[in-house]
């Protein structure tokens, strides 16, 4: 029996959304590196797009939250790389807000990015994988939001635990041909999110976490090459924890702390 490299997507086609910052540049990169042909969306084109060993993503302006738009960069894709193999649903977030004062306006926003969004990003993709002999495998980053809400994070919460809901949902009707997967991440260190982890850096975030480190953004983007790929043929439906093993509860940390 002979297996060949899991981490070999020469030939693939892969879009990730959110794909010009954060998580999801990495995510890019990290799928170049394995040989993929990669397309990025974004509202606006960045000064540097995800690149590796040469090649560079490809990029799409667009604003996800609409139907159209979503549709258009799973299209853009096909039509340049003549397939469509993987899609990582990276795009997402919230600022925190009280859930006592924030508006409608602000709710509706972000269920729109973090499960409106997706759900028309997929749908889009599963038309094109659908029809492929090799089908296609649809990636969505979630969070521990959805298991452990927080404080001020009300519609985000919502949001994401729909996103998981989702996943299993489309799991079930797309299959065999698509599979659907959701990874649920924990707390990741990246430029944008320093400011929300303490003037230390994130040094007391630190111990409430078993792994006594936060995730950066390799640790998600090697979850998307293992669920994008061949060793992951028969994963679907799942919910896979990037989150070092969540957080060490409340009550142990109040007992424990002299």
């Amino acid at each position: 029996m002979s297996i060949s490299n899991p981490a070999d997507f020469t030939g693939h086609a892969v879009v990730v959304t959110g794909g010009t910052k954060g998580i999801g540049f990495v995510i890019a990169e990290t799928f170049l590196a394995a040989g993929a042909d990669v397309l990025v969306c974004g509202r606006s084109e960045p000064e540097t797009l995800p690149a590796a060993d040469g090649r560079t993503a490809s990029f799409v302006s667009a604003d996800i939250r609409d139907a159209d738009q979503a549709a258009a960069v799973v299209d853009a894709a096909a039509a340049e790389f003549g397939r469509l193999d993987v899609l990582v649903n990276n795009a997402g977030g919230s600022p925190d807000a009280d859930a006592a004062t924030v508006s409608t306006r602000f709710f509706d926003r972000i269920v729109s990015l973090n499960l409106s969004a997706p759900f028309y990003a997929a749908q889009a993709a599963n038309r094109v994988m659908s029809t492929q002999p090799t089908g296609g495998s649809i990636i969505n980053i979630g969070s521990v939001s959805a298991h452990d809400p927080q404080p001020g994070t009300a519609a985000y919460t919502a949001a994401k635990a729909g996103l998981l809901a989702l996943t299993k949902a489309l799991a079930l009707e797309w299959a065999p041909q698509v599979r659907v997967n959701h990874i649920t991440t924990g707390l990741i260190r990246t430029e944008a999110a320093a400011h929300v982890y303490g003037d230390d850096g994130g040094a007391a975030v630190t111990k409430t976490l078993p792994m006594q480190r936060m995730a950066v953004p390799s640790d998600i983007a090697g979850a998307c090459l293992y669920l994008a790929g061949p060793l992951a043929s028969y994963v679907n439906g799942a919910d896979l924890a990037v989150h070092g093993g969540g957080e060490v509860p409340a009550r142990f940390m109040a007992l424990n702390s002299r």
